[in-house]
């Protein structure tokens, strides 16, 4: 069993940056798949990046975002810069226990209550 709980959301402007984290309870976290996906209002939820030793990114965010985790605190971070207005969204961790990479929510058996970033133009 994981628990995920994720932070650092908020409100900033077009070309600013923050830092989500994800921190997990749960000894199987450490050798487990992260993955981060973002839902805004009448979307469906999306992935947005994956870690497990090697690092996914979709598209939208490939160059702008960096994943990456440190496994002595049951931390995975999102390191977002240069946001956009589209990248609003309500940001969620997820974990997947015997998986290299998935890129669809449905691969993933836990999650966080989400975060929510704003970006303003």
């Amino acid at each position: 069993q994981v628990q995920l709980v994720e932070s650092g959301g908020g409100l900033v402007q077009a070309g600013g940056s923050l830092r989500l984290s994800c921190v997990a309870s749960g000894r199987a976290f450490s050798t487990s798949l992260v993955g981060w996906f973002r839902q805004a209002p009448g979307n469906e939820r999306e992935f947005v990046a994956s870690i497990r030793g090697s690092t996914y990114y979709a598209d939208s965010v490939k160059g702008r975002f960096t994943i990456s985790r440190d496994n002595a605190k049951n931390t995975v971070y999102l390191h977002m810069n240069n946001l956009k207005p589209e990248d609003t969204a309500v940001y969620y961790c997820a974990c997947a226990l015997f998986r290299t990479v998935a890129y669809s929510a449905d691969e993933y058996a836990y999650w966080g209550q989400g975060t929510q970033v704003t970006v303003s133009s």
